[in-house]
């Protein structure tokens, strides 16, 4: 399925330009979404501007509307209120303007005749691949509502691992803004002025000093390739991240940096326990659980992990063996998945582990900033120590020449 951006003018006369998914050209002549309009033109967008559309949009719809979104359907869909009527009362009111268009071209294609998992299919830029099947299961077992339900409470916990992450990067970011400021202040500033004095008073600097003299001028001269610099190797980093050995390489440093890991191994085994709990309640079988989670758990090193587990469960391994086999898995995964497989309560076992690597995660999460201040110190300490005393190497020998 592709991406096709099109110019129509709606029945007011407007003009409107926007972008379909469909198999093909006529599929998207077709679409629900351009019914009622003048279309002008439609082509099929290239797979770069497909991806930058997709993500713009993706982007564009914060969790917490998502979120929003999945709660009041299902508070309407548990008052008994069909569907199409809690989806155009919901897209009168939703603020978001991405999500709203989604929401009408879902009821549309509702109206149309088909499912409200199929309808949201076309939507998969915006609506999270466990939603789909989380809605899939609810209209297959007739439990629609407590699956939305069980989707708003899976978001909600996502949510707040996000706003996780956000606290544990606020200290750590503010030091390097800080400090990258102070010493933009100094090269940029400070360091010319006073070098131009030694200069003039025909002082042999010494060695750092002169490294550093050499450092600001190259900075003031050439502070533009200096910039680029810095979003060429972003860009480039971006572009390679696209590719699994890349992503596998800095996932895999990730796991093994102090501090870091931590964090990183914490969340993921927060996400892969929560999101496991949701879809085993939901009747998902492990095989497909393990699929949908190895690509949510945001990590290509566990997700080739995952995969191989699945492997050796379909050939007839209980899932805590393929855990245990693995040897990465936390040794308390691996006993709890165990006595739920011999008691037949998983997913009991898993919302116990889901709220354990959560409260890990917060602790981790509050301690970071002491955990790092050190390294920062340190880091900031010798940056100025280098300057301080390529400064003071020149002063000491005027003063040493003085005394002489």
């Amino acid at each position: 399925m592709g991406m096709f951006a099109y110019k129509a003018i709606d029945g007011d006369g407007l003009f409107k330009t926007g972008v379909v998914d469909a198999d093909d050209l006529e599929g998207a002549y077709t679409d629900p979404a351009l019914q009622g309009l003048n279309v002008l033109s439609i082509k099929k967008a290239g797979r770069v501007s497909s991806g930058f559309l997709r993500g713009f949009v993706s982007f564009r719809v914060k969790r917490s509307a998502m979120l929003e979104f999945a709660t009041n359907l299902s508070v309407i869909l548990r008052a008994g209120i069909p569907i199409l009527d809690a989806l155009g009362d919901i897209s009168q009111t939703t603020e978001n303007k991405y999500l709203r268009r989604a929401v009408e071209d879902i009821k549309e294609r509702i109206e149309s005749g088909l499912s409200f998992s199929s309808a949201l299919n076309f939507h998969k830029r915006i609506f999270p691949d466990i939603f789909i099947r989380l809605a899939t299961v609810g209209e297959e077992t007739g439990r629609l509502e407590q699956s939305i339900s069980e989707v708003a409470e899976h978001l909600q916990r996502m949510d707040d691992l996000s706003q996780m992450v956000k606290r544990a990067l606020i200290y750590p970011v503010f030091a390097l803004v800080t400090t990258g400021g102070a010493l933009g202040f100094w090269v940029f500033y400070v360091l010319p002025k006073i070098m131009v004095v030694m200069k003039d008073m025909n002082i042999k600097l010494p060695l750092i000093t002169r490294l550093m003299l050499a450092a600001s001028d190259f900075s003031k001269s050439y502070w533009y390739l200096v910039v680029l610099a810095v979003v060429a190797f972003f860009v480039i980093l971006a572009v390679m991240k696209r590719k699994p050995k890349t992503r596998y390489f800095i996932d895999y440093i990730k796991l093994y940096m102090p501090i870091v890991k931590l964090f990183v191994v914490n969340r993921i085994f927060a996400v892969f326990c929560e999101q496991m709990r949701i879809l085993i309640v939901s009747g998902i079988t492990i095989d497909r659980s393990l699929v949908i989670v190895a690509n949510a758990v945001g990590s290509e090193v566990y997700k080739r992990i995952l995969m191989q587990a699945r492997d050796l469960i379909i050939t007839g391994s209980r899932i805590s063996d393929a855990f245990r086999r693995s040897g990465v898995f936390h040794p308390l995964v691996v006993r709890m998945v165990d006595i739920g497989e011999s008691s037949g309560n998983l997913d009991d076992q898993f919302k116990f582990l889901s709220g354990f690597f959560y409260k890990k995660l917060a602790d981790v999460t509050d301690k970071l900033g002491k955990m790092i201040e050190p390294i920062l110190i340190v880091l900031v300490g010798c940056i100025f120590a280098v300057i301080i005393i390529g400064l003071l190497l020149p002063i000491y020998d005027i003063v040493t020449k003085m005394e002489k």
